[in-house]
């Protein structure tokens, strides 16, 4: 028997039991994304994922457990979309390299259902403390990408060696939440794009001037 508040242990899973587990929650993602958390119903999942009553409660105790491993997956899902992209920020130019695969991503859906973790913070964070603590580690894992890049491009001398690098991450990130709000509810790309330029241009300013060499005397 597990104490309060404690997790139970990790239930060892076989191969096919695995992947019933892992069709429930990919289903529960979807439709949470889609319909929000509030909106999905277990029945919903039981349908979507082809499963019966009895498998979803088998690996799932109730709702709020099954909304904890969607969080875990569309944190996973984020950041398989956004590592390939953030890994290689070592430049200006690679933010914005960043920035225009990002707002590709949006105007080919046209905005709709918004970041799958900004939207489940929107729904869960007033209203779940442990919900609340899984998301802000993602956006934290994020923006340690993110500050990773700029740091790498202090080290090459292309950003003011005084910027902190994780206060201009957490900057981008509230661009890249924000815009995609806007976004959504304008069924355009064109509010993320200009909250990332704004976002960008503010690291733009820190750029280290390359100073020219002196002349040789003639």
């Amino acid at each position: 028997m597990t104490s309060a508040g404690a997790e139970p242990p990790a239930r060892r899973l076989t191969a096919r039991g695995a992947l019933t587990r892992d069709r429930i929650v990919r289903a529960a993602a979807d439709l949470m994304h889609a319909n929000g958390v509030a909106g999905t119903t277990m029945d919903q999942v039981v349908e979507a994922s082809g499963t019966s009553k009895s498998q979803l409660y088998h690996y799932f105790e109730d709702k709020d457990a099954l909304v904890t491993a969607v969080i875990k997956m569309q944190a996973a899902r984020v950041m398989e979309r956004q590592e390939p992209h953030l890994e290689q920020l070592s430049s200006l130019q690679g933010l914005r390299r960043w920035r225009d695969a990002i707002v590709r991503f949006i105007d080919e859906r046209h905005g709709a259902h918004g970041c799958e973790i900004g939207s489940l913070a929107s729904e869960l964070t007033d209203r779940s403390e442990p919900a609340r603590i899984l998301i802000n580690a993602t956006f934290q894992h994020w923006e340690s990408y993110l500050a990773a890049g700029i740091r790498r491009m202090q080290e090459r001398g292309q950003v003011d060696a005084s910027a902190d690098p994780a206060e201009l991450a957490t900057g981008i990130m509230a661009a890249y939440q924000g815009g995609y709000l806007l976004s959504q509810a304008a069924r355009s790309a064109q509010p993320m794009a200009l909250a990332l330029d704004l976002a960008i241009r503010n690291m733009e300013a820190l750029a280290v001037q390359e100073k020219r060499a002196p002349e040789a005397a003639s």
